[in-house]
């Protein structure tokens, strides 16, 4: 894992702001979830509703107590700030589909970049209470809701895509092309299996699957997922292993076991 470039305390302060917007995202969530509410399409065809837009209300409030001179780009409300060396990058619903039809597999994503390159990493699942936190230059650390206290989250090793899991959140999301791509790695593992979005990720952080391959990400789906499979043990890159930054397009692949990795960018690239 590469070191942080700031000091732990100025780390643990960021943490602790991503748990306070955590908290401020799930107050507003829980009400919501499995009760009636109106269903918007935006004009990119995703569902938003009253509940993703006031948890990134909610999330900004607190950023803007604790950090007002850190920039913003959230997927409801856009950017603030731009120019700032800090920028937060929130999804407040990543899962909204899940989320509408009653699923408890979606998250709220928080992520905290510096100068463009991950820091801090959050997903917190608001209806079981689960969190993942990973932070550059430290182990991810996995709170299970009710049961207790935070655990190093640990990906498993995998010794061959034959023995392995795959997810991603559904076929619709790949362009043909792509879906050509992922049927690639798909004939090669143990079993397949569609759902999850970003709790996908983190159940690959804990050792539950071993490959996650999406596509179509905008920054806000992704920029948290980093540090929290990184951090976990995994590898967390594009579709040619490259690791992500802003500006990337889209494609997003993450393996538990780095000893996969090359293996599954073959597959992804192979004439």
């Amino acid at each position: 894992m590469a070191a942080s470039p700031v000091s732990d305390a100025t780390l643990d302060s960021f943490a602790a702001c991503a748990e306070a917007m955590a908290d401020a995202a799930a107050a507003v969530i829980k009400p919501y979830f499995r009760a009636p509410f109106d269903l918007v399409i935006k004009g990119d065809l995703t569902p938003v509703t009253a509940a993703d837009r006031a948890a990134e209300q909610a999330m900004r409030k607190v950023l803007a107590e604790r950090f007002p001179d850190h920039g913003v780009l959230g997927e409801e409300y856009g950017q603030e700030r731009a120019d700032a060396p800090f920028q937060w990058v929130l999804d407040p619903i990543d899962g909204t589909k899940a989320f509408v039809t009653g699923r408890p597999i979606f998250g709220s994503l928080i992520a905290l970049l510096h100068e463009g390159v991950p820091l801090l990493g959050h997903i917190s699942q608001p209806v079981l209470g689960e969190r993942w936190l990973g932070l550059r230059g430290r182990r991810t650390l996995h709170r299970p809701g009710c049961a207790g206290g935070a655990a190093v989250a640990r990906t498993r090793a995998c010794e061959s895509l034959a023995v392995a899991q795959l997810s991603a959140t559904a076929p619709e999301m790949f362009p043909p092309a792509d879906l050509a791509r992922f049927r690639r790695v798909a004939g090669r593992v143990r079993q397949l299996t569609w759902g999850g979005d970003c709790y996908q990720f983190a159940l690959l952080a804990l050792g539950h699957i071993d490959v996650v391959i999406e596509t179509t990400h905008k920054i806000w789906d992704w920029a948290a997922l980093g540090p929290v499979v990184e951090g976990a043990g995994g590898c967390f890159t594009d579709w040619q292993g490259r690791a992500l930054r802003p500006g990337a397009p889209g494609e997003v692949l993450g393996v538990g076991d780095p000893a996969r990795l090359d293996e599954v960018v073959a597959l992804l690239n192979a004439a």
